[in-house]
């Protein structure tokens, strides 16, 4: 690890980074292009001290190497650790949202109506997103895999190359970065109003846990599945 990686190099890595970044509010997914130095001056934070606290850290259970995994193995944790929580806290979220602005809006309307209009476009995106990883992008990147291992050649696809429907992906991954932004904006970083019930508090709780989770679900994406499919794919061309 070096100052002159990027934020999302850093993260891929080492596991643990993603952690100690997101912390320090550091964009290491839809932002990891950033320079490590840069992502630190821009936070206010000292690289030095950045850098020490990282190569300190110590990997979670939950910590996995997956810039060496398989990129079947990949996709699928994704899809059943990262798709699965967003497809059961959603609806769940968006439950809370209308019980909260039942009981709140007519002190804090000014904050939840444009909070649940960023937070239905995010829903509504996400659900279409997984979709098309699902049943578009994931399969492509197994074929591609399976036929690497297989000697055999590149599968044809009605995308042509696999960069492009990564590059729709990406795009609205910057779509949802732009969102969980918004939210945070729009609540002042969550921070509650003194008059907020149980359900208000659950709200924020569980809009922070998927700006957490969706964090990581993008870096495992654009840091670490869509640069190594990119490369594979390239591999096949030169051979």
């Amino acid at each position: 690890m070096t100052s002159q990686e990027t934020v999302g190099q850093i993260a891929a890595e080492n596991p643990a980074a993603a952690r100690i970044f997101e912390k320090y509010g550091i964009d290491y997914c839809c932002g990891g292009a950033q320079p490590f130095t840069l992502a630190c001056e821009s936070s206010q934070i000292s690289p030095i001290d950045l850098m020490k606290e990282v190569e300190r850290a110590t990997p979670a259970v939950e910590d996995r190497d997956w810039a060496t995994a398989g990129l079947e193995e990949l996709s699928g944790y994704i899809v059943a650790r990262h798709h699965t929580f967003l497809r059961n806290e959603l609806p769940a979220i968006q439950s809370r949202m209308v019980k909260v602005i039942a009981a709140h809006a007519s002190n804090h309307g000014d904050t939840l109506y444009p909070l649940a209009r960023t937070f239905e476009e995010l829903h509504s995106e996400l659900i279409s997103h997984m979709m098309k990883e699902e049943m578009i992008l994931f399969p492509l990147i197994s074929r591609m895999e399976q036929a690497g291992i297989a000697g055999d050649r590149l599968p044809g696809s009605h995308c042509g190359s696999v960069n492009n429907p990564i590059r729709m992906m990406e795009h609205e991954h910057d779509s949802a970065g732009a969102a969980l932004q918004t939210m945070r904006r729009l609540t002042q970083d969550y921070n509650l109003p003194d008059d907020a019930c149980p359900t208000y508090r659950a709200l924020f709780e569980g809009l922070k846990a998927l700006e957490a989770d969706l964090h990581m679900h993008i870096h495992l994406e654009n840091n670490i599945l869509f640069p190594r499919a990119s490369q594979l794919e390239l591999k096949f061309q030169q051979n």
